[in-house]
Formats: C-alpha cells, structure tokens, sequence
C-alpha cells in the first residue's frame, strides 16, 4: 500500500529522459503507423455504426438491451480514438487531429474534445499531484487523508466506504461527462470568461446537439419509452463503466508527489504510473493504455509502438535503479481499491 505523499526525493538528472528519447528516437517507436491506424479506425468505426443499425433492425424489443451491451463497448474504443487523436499519435499536424477528436469526441460519444483535451494535458504534466492533477482532485471520491478530513455530509458517507462503491460508482459515469462536457461549454468564470479554453467551442456545441438529438431521436424512435431508458441506462452505465475499468489502474494506488518532492520529468511520470501485463487482448480493451509508463513518456507515440517501447524503458529504468511498476489486471484494482479503502480508514473510526 503505497500512501499518500511519500515520494522519496531521487537526486535531479536533467539528462536521464533526453538519454531514454534519444533511444527510442533511434528505435522509430516514434514514427507515425498510417496503416495501422487506418485499420484500427476502419474496424472502430464499423463496429460502431453496425451497433447502431442494429436498433431499428431489431426494432422495440427486449433484444436491444444486447444491443446497448455491444454498443457500450464500441463506444468506449471510439473514445480511445478521440484519445489518441488528442495526443496526436495519429497525425503530426494539429488540423486532422482536432476533426478526428471532435468527431468522435463530440459527435459519435457525446463527449467534448476541447474539455478532455484540457483536463487531460493537466493530468500528463502533473500526474497524481493532488493539487495540480485534475484526475485525483477531490469530488465523489477522496484519494488523500487531507481531502478526506475536510469531507463532509453526503460526501463524506461515501468516503467511509469508497472502495466498496467504485464500481458501481462508475455506472454514472458515463452521465457524469456527458454533464461536464455542457458545464465546459458555457461555464464562465467570475471575470466573465469561458472558464475552459475551447478552440472550436460553437463547433463543439454544434456536434453535442447533433448527438443529443440523434442519439434520443433514434432510440425513441424505435422502442417504446420503457425500452429506449432501459436501454441508455444500460449503454451509458455501462459505457462509463469500461472507461473507468481502462483509466483506474493506471495511476490508483501510485505515488502522489506532492510541491516538496524535487522530481525531474522521468521519474515524475514513472514514479507515478502502473502498467497492466497481458496479451494483444489486454491491450485491445484497454485501448493501449495498459502501457501506461511508456504513454506518458512518450504521450504522442502511436498506439502499436508503446508495446515495442515497453523492453526498452523498463531496461533504461533498471539501468538507473529506478522503480518499474508493473502488474496484472485484477492486481491492479486490488491495490487501486486498496488505496481508496486506507484513505477512508479515519473517516470509519
């Protein structure tokens, strides 16, 4: 159990990552794979519009909570799209980049682009930093004794038994970003600014009313209303779910450094991160993201190389007697779920 915190402080190498890039350079891992992703985005893609040509054939029956099923997960793999397109593993250049994210972002997921993409980059400069990292910040889960001593009413109740709640919690948490994603779009700070940067904020609330109204339109459409909300309960629940079973073994559990830990950029992001072991199958479901150390090393290395990276950055960290987390997936939630449970211990005395 890793707590909170306590990160030791390692002498600063500023030349330690320049010495890892420079061999992975050498390595190509950094090279685009246009085949690659042109595969994986063709198969994605008609996945995901056959699940959705599956509902009117099917038509108002029982058999399309199958169909949400099925959808669920094709809805989580054109998320990783949006994911890659937004470190621009897929394209060198910004442009194509952005109409990938927005497309399937926005428009196929109900996502906004412009908010993850904000959010996300925080959580790669600063990962697990409680007061820098969107991701660990304090909300309906508390990830340190200091969040969870200033928890109160509600919030607090659910504290006591988080690890307990996860993962139902995340059945809402497919509903929890689509919310987000509005809040992102006309939120305004106290000085009357947008308070999220957006490049292409009409653009973004154009493409989310475009799969607002597809989205209900279609299912209303087709089945009865019993029907149509058992179905968006179940692809959205269990779409929220898949996402949170890919992100939370990533870094639950890790280091959290905090303003007095002096870390360089290695030993920030592998300090900080977990990889998942397992085969092409693990590595499909969780979009690449099993690799976690080599992706935020390395955040715009296409997809298919972090697996070919992988040998060589864990050999460079043995080489500097450096710590390289790795486990297995159900591990990984155990010690993920471990945490959650000791930051919650004081509040259950």
């Amino acid at each position: 159990m890793v707590r909170a915190a306590t990160v030791d402080r390692p002498a600063r190498r500023g030349s330690d990552y320049a010495e890892l890039s420079r061999r992975i350079s050498r390595a190509g891992l950094l090279d685009r794979r246009p085949g690659g992703y042109a595969a994986r985005i063709a198969l994605t893609v008609a996945a995901f519009v056959a699940g959705w040509v599956a509902v009117p054939l099917v038509g108002d029956s029982w058999w399309q909570l199958a169909v949400a099923v099925g959808l669920a997960v094709a809805t989580t793999q054109v998320a990783f799209l949006g994911h890659d397109a937004g470190h621009r593993q897929m394209f060198r250049r910004r442009g194509p980049s952005e109409v990938t994210g927005l497309l399937a972002g926005n428009l196929a997921v109900g996502l906004s682009y412009g908010w993850w993409v904000d959010k996300h980059n925080r959580h790669h400069a600063n990962p697990n930093h409680e007061d820098e990292d969107p991701d660990v910040g304090a909300g309906a889960l508390v990830w340190t004794y200091e969040q969870a001593a200033v928890t109160r009413g509600f919030g607090r109740r659910l504290a006591r038994r988080q690890a307990w709640l996860f993962f139902p919690m995340l059945l809402l948490e497919g509903l929890a970003l689509h919310v987000a994603s509005v809040r992102a779009l006309v939120a305004r700070g106290p000085d009357g600014r947008y308070a999220t940067p957006m490049r292409h904020r009409a653009v973004e609330g154009l493409l989310l009313a475009a799969h607002a109204v597809g989205y209900l339109g279609l299912l209303f459409a087709v089945l009865s209303p019993g029907k149509a909300l058992a179905f968006i309960a179940i692809h959205q629940g269990l779409w929220g779910l898949y996402m949170g079973c890919a992100f939370a073994p990533n870094h639950k559990g890790m280091p959290m450094p905090t303003a007095d830990d002096d870390l360089d950029f290695l030993r920030k992001q592998v300090l900080t991160a977990r990889n998942v072991r397992g085969g092409r199958f693990v590595d499909s479901a969780l979009g690449g993201l099993n690799y976690q150390i080599e992706h935020h090393l390395f955040p715009n290395m296409p997809r298919g190389n972090l697996r070919r990276a992988q040998p060589l950055v864990r050999a460079y960290c043995a080489e500097l007697d450096l710590p390289y987390a790795e486990t297995g997936l159900v591990e990984s939630y155990r010690q993920a779920l471990a945490h959650l449970h000791e930051v919650g211990r004081p509040l259950r005395g």
